[in-house]
């Protein structure tokens, strides 16, 4: 895939951030646009600004993208309207902080539900049409933390690595059945949206001091340049896109000291991660 120009581009989790950016920075390009989230209000002001940027069609729906029946519905009516599909990128994902002891199963099958089985409800339901049309680009976001695994974050590593191996294997099927379809894994670092400040936690964790140490300390790049990486990737048919100089950074260190990471990732994060609450 050479260019976005007349493409069909279907994006999860539009309302906001990266997804929001990367549907701007599509209809720029001249793509036709699906866009979702269970943002309405959100997805709203995304319509508004791709329409701005000069998208040439457009569709907006409500998804919740752990909903498996929904999702098939959508793929199905989006296929029908464009008659075909070019780009499915799986961005909407949620996060889960706290201490695997303290996280409770229900907020863990949360985001299991939208963070890995909203991927593969994506990938699977839209790969056919991808497949048909002889141009086609699966991309999951991941994560930096799909790269190296973080205390606090365990449910949430969980997801991202699912998502990287998934995505890892589905590049090699592709390539093994000669399909014309792309597969990126994309990596973001310390992107600049509300993705901590939605955040769910558990209760010994002091939601207001992580959401302020994600948004002041580690939230370097904004969506928009995050947007123009991807889309560089996705025309560049790269396997694997890091996005920020941390997750440059991090992924090196993580290559070169191999599993001695955890023993430094430990130490270092006794130092700045917020106190846990007493409950």
């Amino acid at each position: 895939m050479k260019t976005l120009n007349d493409k069909v581009v279907v994006i999860t989790g539009a309302g906001s951030g990266i997804g929001r950016a990367l549907a701007v920075n599509c209809a720029k390009r001249g793509s036709l646009l699906a866009l979702s989230d269970v943002d309405e209000a959100g997805l709203a002001e995304t319509v508004d600004l791709v329409k701005q940027a000069g998208a040439k069609e457009v569709r907006s729906d409500r998804l919740d993208v752990a909903d498996r029946a929904a999702f098939q519905t959508y793929a199905t009516a989006v296929a029908e309207q464009f008659g075909r599909v070019n780009v499915i990128v799986n961005n909407a994902g949620v996060a889960l902080a706290g201490d695997l002891n303290d996280l409770s199963y229900k907020d863990m099958d949360w985001i299991i539900g939208v963070n890995f089985w909203g991927v593969v409800h994506g990938t699977k339901e839209f790969l056919p049409h991808l497949i048909a049309s002889g141009d086609g680009h699966v991309v999951n976001l991941s994560s930096l933390f799909g790269l190296l695994a973080m205390p606090g974050q365990s449910a949430y590593n969980a997801t991202k690595f699912a998502v990287r191996g998934m995505t890892e294997a589905l590049r090699e099927e592709m390539l093994i059945a000669g399909h014309n379809v792309g597969v990126t894994a994309v990596h973001p670092g310390g992107i600049k949206t509300a993705i901590a400040r939605n955040a769910r936690v558990s209760e010994h964790e002091d939601k207001a001091a992580t959401a302020k140490l994600f948004d002041e300390k580690l939230a370097r790049m904004s969506p928009e340049r995050a947007a123009e990486i991807i889309v560089k990737g996705i025309l560049k048919n790269q396997a694997r896109v890091l996005v920020g100089i941390d997750a440059h950074a991090l992924h090196n260190f993580q290559k070169f000291t191999g599993s001695r990471y955890e023993d430094v990732i430990a130490t270092v994060s006794k130092r700045v991660l917020p106190n846990k609450k007493v409950v």
